[in-house]
């Protein structure tokens, strides 16, 4: 029975402190959502910031995935102040670069 209860207040105790955890959250105006979105996001990024340093590497279609998950990923970030990531800045920094780089050599060949 002791048991039950010691479960019953660890639970309250979790409760309280998420509940608290989200209203934190909501009052630096972020949209909860969004932020465990973001969450996820620097493994994203982690994975990004890999393939960016290999770009001379890359098939086509290899850039064409690297563009498509780069834009999600900026929206994610968008969407969080930046004092939150800055210390991801330098990983985002190369992601973008090698964003815009892409982007630019894809559009040099389309228009070319």
């Amino acid at each position: 029975m002791v048991i039950i209860y010691i479960l019953y207040i660890a639970l309250l105790i979790i409760g309280i402190i998420a509940a608290y955890v989200c209203l934190k959250i909501k009052a630096s105006g972020m949209n909860v959502k969004d932020f465990f979105e973001f969450i996820f996001a620097i493994n994203d990024l982690d994975t990004l910031y890999i393939y960016s340093k290999r770009k001379s590497h890359m098939s086509d279609v290899e850039q064409k995935a690297f563009l498509k998950e780069a834009e999600k990923l900026f929206t994610k970030f968008e969407k969080i102040p930046s004092m939150i990531w800055e210390d991801e800045y330098e990983k985002y920094s190369q992601v973008l670069e090698t964003y815009k780089s892409i982007r630019m050599l894809r559009w040099s060949e389309t228009t070319a």
